[in-house]
């Protein structure tokens, strides 16, 4: 029996997060959300730099799919993106199968994988050896999910993602260092400027 991950997803080359994130939000141009996920990810999008449509979590470990679902069914004419953990996706992977099934072309999901859960210790995940994220969103049904190959190919992908006709998956490996910064943890303030982002709240 073959306990290893697939070829594709070992072959690709290992890169940095916040250069990674850096790197989308430089490419949205037109109001996109982006939900980030706890820990490292959310850090890194902070980071990258505040926008309105930026949405932190803070706590919710797996939920950044299932939050971001519910953005892009809300809002189909913007285009939505979710960042998340392959730690965090590992707990909620029949989100992945509501995606597919309910269809928003309007989502795409990046998954940064890095086969550790790195805030709690870097203890290994099933993706360190066994689990192909990539391979099994394709087994859910999101056809287009794929490995970004380096930093050229993720752009790429991204590109491809905001004019695409069904739900988008990319795969990522980095690098196990830490998230860029700290998330300001204010719940409400959070939840009230993604919401002034969104355009479903007037400023007072």
């Amino acid at each position: 029996m073959n306990t290893q991950t697939s070829t594709a997803s070992r072959n690709t080359k290992v890169m940095n997060r916040f250069d990674l994130t850096s790197r989308l939000v430089a490419r949205l141009k037109n109001e996109e959300a982006v939900i980030g996920g706890i820990g490292n990810t959310n850090f890194d999008l902070w980071a990258a730099g505040h926008r309105p449509q930026n949405f932190y979590m803070l706590g919710s470990m797996g939920l950044a799919l299932p939050i971001a679902l519910g953005v892009a069914l809300a809002q189909p004419e913007r285009r939505i993106f979710a960042l998340e953990g392959d730690g965090s996706l590992l707990m909620q992977l029949g989100c992945l199968s509501t995606i597919a099934m309910l269809n928003p072309p309007n989502l795409c999901m990046v998954v940064m994988d890095n086969g550790i859960y790195q805030i709690t210790g870097a203890q290994p995940t099933a993706a360190a050896a066994v689990s192909d994220i990539v391979a099994i969103a394709i087994g859910c049904g999101l056809a287009n999910s794929a490995w970004a190959d380096d930093e050229e190919d993720f752009e790429r992908l991204v590109d491809q993602s905001l004019s695409a006709s069904s739900p988008t998956l990319i795969g990522v490996r980095i690098d196990d260092n830490p998230g860029t910064g700290t998330t300001r943890r204010d719940p409400v303030q959070i939840r009230e400027r993604f919401m002034l982002g969104l355009g479903v709240r007037q400023a007072l």
